[in-house]
């Protein structure tokens, strides 16, 4: 069986989206009742959005999520491995009529570190993020956007 392409992960909804119930366990964990499970495209979307001068974080995507579906909380896993589909996703496609390219490069972890998994890895995404005037930190197998609060992108629409 052939191995699925990240575009066609992209586009694969399965059951997604939905909002979920959480058990007390998952509750008092999570700090709320319910967490919305998105689709891999609305990651993509959000991403999309990022105007260059601005970065994002996988927090601020789940939190638009959350605001999207009406849930207390986005899914902390599947926004994770959505954010690494949408980068690679985006990377792969060569027709921008199917697909356009996005600035994966500006959505961090939470911390402000950029995600070691994404296309080029730190080298290129820090060489992304410095030609768009943002000083990157390195430490060690680390990278970090410095102060990128300050530079917060949290205005997401919903395209699709």
């Amino acid at each position: 069986m052939k191995k699925k392409s990240f575009v066609e992960k992209l586009f694969d909804s399965k059951d997604l989206p939905k909002v979920v119930q959480l058990n007390e366990k998952g509750s008092l964990h999570w700090g709320g009742q319910t967490m919305a499970i998105p689709r891999p495209l609305d990651i993509f979307n959000l991403m999309s959005q990022v105007p260059k001068g601005k970065v994002t974080t996988i927090a601020e995507l789940r939190k638009a999520i959350a605001r999207k579906y009406n849930a207390d909380i986005g899914c902390p896993l599947t926004t994770g491995i959505f954010v690494n589909i949408s980068a690679w996703a985006s990377e792969e496609n060569k027709d921008p009529e199917k697909l356009p390219q996005i600035p994966y490069w500006r959505t961090l972890k939470g911390n402000g570190e950029l995600n070691e998994k994404f296309p080029g890895g730190l080298d290129l995404l820090a060489e992304k993020l410095s030609s768009e005037g943002f000083e990157v930190i390195r430490k060690g197998k680390k990278a970090k956007v410095k102060d990128f609060d300050k530079y917060l992108f949290t205005s997401f629409d919903f395209i699709i």
